[in-house]
């Protein structure tokens, strides 16, 4: 198995429109990710919460996001969403996407046949390795 991320992604204004199903469709396709769970909340602007299962979306999100969840399970709890609920903000949405890096199994078999051991990994968002790359160059670095 490879290893398992999760994003959780905002849609301020709640302006979820589905943009994201066919990308994530394009990256399951090709093997490069396997969606485990997806879950969308809505809070609208008296700060009343709601959830949707991606299958019951309608049109062309909606078949999209079908396709999506064909196999995926609930390992999203319901303590888990309800944690994250309680910072979304008024009149806004978001996804919960649980995903195993598929891409990354063969190179894990590659490991383990080198006999090497994995010691530590993480994650840099790239917003956070762009600004540090910008202030390097702004103070004189390449």
């Amino acid at each position: 198995m490879g290893p398992i991320d999760y994003l959780i992604i905002r849609f301020p204004g709640n302006k979820f429109s589905g943009k994201i199903a066919p990308e994530l469709l394009r990256l399951e396709r090709e093997g490069i990710i396997n969606v485990i769970d997806l879950v969308f909340l809505m809070k609208d602007e008296n700060g009343k919460l709601g959830s949707i299962e991606p299958k019951n979306l309608e049109g062309e999100v909606g078949a999209a996001f079908r396709e999506l969840t064909k196999k995926t399970s609930e390992w999203f709890t319901e303590p888990d969403i309800e944690v994250f609920a309680e910072s979304l903000p008024k009149n806004c949405s978001a996804g919960l996407l649980m995903f195993e890096n598929v891409w990354a199994i063969q190179f894990k078999k590659a490991l383990i046949e080198a006999d090497a051991e994995l010691v530590d990994m993480g994650r840099i968002p790239p917003e956070v390795f762009i600004k540090a790359e910008r202030e390097l160059v702004q103070k004189g670095g390449n």
